[in-house]
């Protein structure tokens, strides 16, 4: 029993759990940093801006934090195709990106490419993108909120002909 514990296939998921949960954090942090930075970004200038009485900012600020956090989630399929490569464990950079990105939106339209013994790290590709997409999403539902409260300030509507 204690035999199958030291085999060298166990050995291999081990260093794979170990990057893997490296990698997650990392790609976290990184997310939990960016996010927070667009959102209380906009969150001043959308308060500076109504009370201003200017809308339209508001709007393209708006516009803008989504632009930028879909740059934040292209970044984080980036690094996750970074390491790919960089451990060699994906030859191709494009499709480092391609497979990363699959897990990474757990779309899953591409297949575990990985070799034997890192084969897991999809699945803290896919965690990763499980928890920055739920993050990103209540962020967003906020954002929508100032921005109905700009649009409902500058139309005059109070939300009953909704």
């Amino acid at each position: 029993m204690i035999s199958t514990f030291f085999n060298f296939p166990f050995l291999f998921l081990f260093r794979d759990v170990i990057w893997g949960t490296i990698c997650l954090i990392f790609v976290l942090f990184f997310h939990g940093s960016a996010i927070n930075h667009v959102y209380m970004r906009f969150e001043r200038l959308t308060r500076i801006n109504l009370s201003r009485t200017q809308y339209n900012r508001v709007f393209c600020h708006f516009y803008s934090a989504f632009v930028f956090i879909a740059i934040i989630h292209l970044l984080e399929i980036l690094l996750w195709s970074l390491w790919l490569v960089g451990f060699d464990l994906i030859k191709d950079p494009s499709l480092a990106i391609l497979f990363a990105g699959s897990c990474y939106t757990t779309v899953g339209f591409e297949s575990n490419i990985l070799p034997v013994g890192w084969k897991t790290l999809a699945f803290f590709i896919s965690f990763t993108g499980l928890f920055s997409l739920a993050w990103t999403t209540s962020i967003m539902i906020g954002m929508t909120s100032a921005y109905k409260n700009a649009w409902n300030q500058k139309y005059g509507n109070d939300g009953q002909d909704l």
